[in-house]
């Protein structure tokens, strides 16, 4: 195969320049075959671009705070000492857990122009579906009226809102999306296959 098509077939990977601390383990994990960083000091935390879930090791002699944004991007770093590498779902403490649901909403309301943006442009992601239909709550019941009403463009999540009451937490919608295409523990299928806010996985090698 010609290496050079095989690589312009590849999706960019948007890397994350913030993060929000989902938990920080001042001693590291419990269990030792949690990460090969066992016993040092450790961050579970998302980015705030593309809600990729990444472990963090802090500079020495600081300690993080849950629900703080850290810059992770290049240059100097006044918190974070290294970003260690991609999480999976499945190994978020319960700490994490509970925490991201905050941390996902407090992300998208602080980017609410870009996620209003989302309902005013979607489009479809196949021939058989729309995106709109993979917003939980919405499906092809209210797709339809999301279409018709945004034929003047919404301007904010109470605009959509209060013209589409059936749509009463706009944002709570957003979140509930960006969690499904994060938890790995369940198989991806159907409408679960599409990444409209996070990244894909990376292709298993065979």
């Amino acid at each position: 195969m010609d290496n050079r098509n095989r690589n312009e077939n590849k999706p960019t990977v948007k890397k994350e320049e913030n993060a929000v601390v989902l938990d920080y383990l001042s001693r590291g994990y419990v269990k030792s075959d949690m990460s090969k960083f066992g016993g040092k000091p450790i961050a579970q935390a998302i980015g705030t671009e593309k809600f990729t879930l990444l472990e963090l090791a802090p500079k020495n002699g600081v300690d993080l705070e849950i629900q703080d944004t850290v810059y992770i991007g290049k240059g100097k770093r006044d918190k974070i000492y290294r970003v260690l590498g991609k999480l999976d779902y499945e190994n978020l403490t319960a700490t994490s857990r509970i925490e991201l649901d905050y941390a996902i909403r407090d992300i998208v309301e602080a980017n609410e122009e870009k996620f209003v943006e989302f309902f005013n442009t979607a489009d479809s992601v196949s021939t058989r579906m729309h995106s709109l239909e993979l917003i939980p709550g919405i499906g092809k019941k209210y797709m339809w009226d999301i279409i018709k009403a945004r034929e003047k463009p919404f301007e904010s999540f109470k605009d959509i809102s209060e013209r589409l009451p059936t749509l009463a937490d706009p944002a709570g919608m957003i979140v509930n999306r960006v969690k499904q295409e994060l938890d790995t523990t369940k198989p991806k299928r159907g409408k679960n296959k599409y990444y409209l806010f996070t990244q894909p996985p990376r292709a298993s090698r065979r």
